[in-house]
């Protein structure tokens, strides 16, 4: 059975780091999309990066120059490190992944029928 599991979320003060593995079993990553999204209470959930099959990355414009995604398709892990956190990056963060070809921009409701994590919780403080 296919499963990501995400790992790596904690509280950190503003300006700190954080980096996020999302574990993939049953699952063969290297020919995957894969993206981060995160969602707080009473909003929708909001793409932060995705990273498609050949290696090209993308990234919401509230993260760029701060985040990093990658994947290792070795450990079939995905990561994402975030530094120079902001209290409004506090959040559930999400992993998720679309086999094949198939990539979507960073909008969840075209991940409806994507692989999803449980998701970790991240929190910055001020």
């Amino acid at each position: 059975q296919a499963q990501l599991m995400e790992s790596g979320g904690g509280s950190v003060q503003t300006g700190g780091s954080l980096r996020l593995s999302c574990a993939a079993s049953g699952y063969n990553s290297s020919r995957s999309c894969m993206a981060w999204f995160r969602q707080v209470p009473g909003k929708e959930r909001e793409g932060v990066a995705r990273i498609v099959s050949d290696g090209r990355t993308h990234y919401a414009d509230s993260v760029k120059g701060r985040f990093t995604i990658s994947k290792d398709n070795i450990k079939n892990t995905l990561y994402l490190q975030m530094n120079s956190l902001k209290p409004e990056d506090t959040a559930l963060y999400y992993c998720a992944a679309v086999g094949g070809i198939i990539c979507y921009a960073l909008d969840a409701r075209d991940w409806v029928s994507a692989l999803w994590g449980q998701g970790t919780q991240v929190m910055v403080s001020s």
